[in-house]
């Protein structure tokens, strides 16, 4: 196999490095947790990828999440163009606001009223505002490995691209600013009952990734979400669901339809913006109504609910909820980790595997992950080897082994097949190079 040349990615990144802090705007891009030069992309159609070089990938990353569709779908292309025309921005109501948020209500279960915001880290920073407010009341606890975001109270064992570069905590953030924030193991319901009984009456929300996906793919044990929705009521704790990447991508009612548990408040983002930036928080009515103006609890926004993130949105939504689309991308899902843990078996080598709806992950270890401390025990030097190996034979993975992968509509059984026999070159590889 030629090997593929990656000069004019090398070339850009240097410069990249001389104007922007890591040659990234998002630290993960910038391959630390890998090791090489980042690879800096020129388009992208379907459920492919072009580097400056011209070398074309399968791209199973699809932006982290948001591409559904497949890149530049298009009826959402169509939507976009269309309210280009009509202006970018307006900073006032328009139309498209309520049909979005609508769309999203009829899917989402816990979703009675939503407010539009910029990004994934503004609906879970407003949303634990919200849940301050309305229990007056200050604790939040959150779960080791789970993301939501670079708010200062937030970034305490947060996962993704924190646990890539090993940095448990931020420099920069005020020790008093997370003072509040408690943190708790996944999976581990009587660690929470025994907060409960440690601050009683002052906890104001418990937020997780109902499926965890920035330490890799990991699943609620049965029964576990049922449990948390019962502690928090007990104790007149409100339940947030950050599902910025399950919405409408474990199922598409989200992981609350899937593992029917309503949350109290959900924070979404992502698929909601079809490729653009957006993000959302929503919940139940009378939560929702203590949102500025309707109530005193303060949020803005000039950029909320920008016309061309929600014609995006709303386009990718009536697509993605079509008769049978979500299915095909889900089971593009189930045959590629199939195949993936078949082909670790044949080339000797330890994996773990695991699939929620058009969402999968693996690990390289022996033992099963349910956790963030389990998820650390994955090999992530034997990852790396992986990552590079599966780019030379023209896949693209996450460039984390924290980190879940995508599928789309565009991940036909064709190109599935294509894309394993890729990776069937990179297990060897990797078994060859111990």
């Amino acid at each position: 196999m030629t090997k593929l040349s990656h000069e004019r990615s090398k070339a850009l990144f240097e410069e990249a490095q001389q104007f922007i802090p890591g040659g990234v705007n998002s630290p993960v891009r910038a391959f630390r947790g890998v090791g090489g030069t980042p690879v800096f992309i020129a388009k992208a159609k379907g459920p492919y990828l072009w580097d400056v070089d011209g070398n074309r990938y399968t791209d199973f990353v699809m932006s982290w999440g948001p591409l559904v569709l497949g890149h530049a779908p298009e009826a959402v292309v169509r939507a976009v163009q269309a309210q280009a025309e009509l202006g970018t921005s307006y900073g006032a109501p328009t139309e498209l606001e309520t049909r979005l948020a609508r769309k999203v209500t009829e899917l989402m279960p816990g979703v009675e009223m939503l407010r539009f915001v910029n990004s994934g880290t503004e609906a879970t920073m407003s949303a634990l505002r919200l849940a301050r407010a309305f229990t007056k009341r200050d604790k939040i606890v959150k779960f080791s490995g789970h993301y939501h975001g670079h708010g200062d109270m937030l970034l305490v064992q947060a996962g993704s691209g924190v646990a890539t570069l090993g940095l448990p905590d931020s420099p920069g953030v005020p020790r008093g600013a997370a003072q509040d924030t408690l943190t708790l193991p996944f999976n581990d319901l009587g660690a929470l009952e025994e907060l409960f009984a440690r601050f009683p009456e002052q906890i104001a929300a418990v937020i997780l990734e109902p499926v965890a996906g920035n330490m890799g793919l990991v699943r609620p044990k049965a029964g576990y979400l049922e449990g948390l929705r019962r502690l928090t009521r007990e104790h007149g704790t409100l339940l947030i669901f950050d599902e910025v990447m399950t919405g409408f991508r474990v199922a598409l009612g989200g992981a609350q339809g899937h593992y029917a548990v309503e949350p109290d408040l959900t924070t979404l983002g992502k698929v909601i913006g079809g490729g653009l930036p957006v993000g959302a928080y929503g919940g139940r009515r009378e939560i929702m109504q203590w949102v500025a103006p309707a109530g005193p609890m303060y949020q803005a926004g000039t950029l909320s609910g920008n016309p061309l993130a929600m014609a995006a949105g709303l386009a990718t939504l009536e697509e993605w909820s079509r008769p049978g689309v979500f299915e095909a991308a889900a089971e593009a899902a189930r045959t590629l980790v199939e195949g993936i843990a078949k082909l670790a078996r044949q080339a000797g080598i330890p994996l773990q595997t695991d699939q929620a709806g058009t969402m999968f992950g693996f690990f390289f270890t022996e033992e099963p992950v349910s956790d963030y401390a389990s998820a650390k025990t994955s090999d992530v030097q034997r990852y790396a080897k992986f990552f590079h190996a599966a780019l030379e034979h023209g896949v693209y993975l996450a460039p984390s082994q924290f980190e879940a992968g995508f599928t789309s509509a565009a991940h036909t059984p064709e190109v599935v097949a294509q894309a394993l026999e890729g990776l069937e070159g990179a297990f060897r590889s990797v078994a060859d190079s111990g």
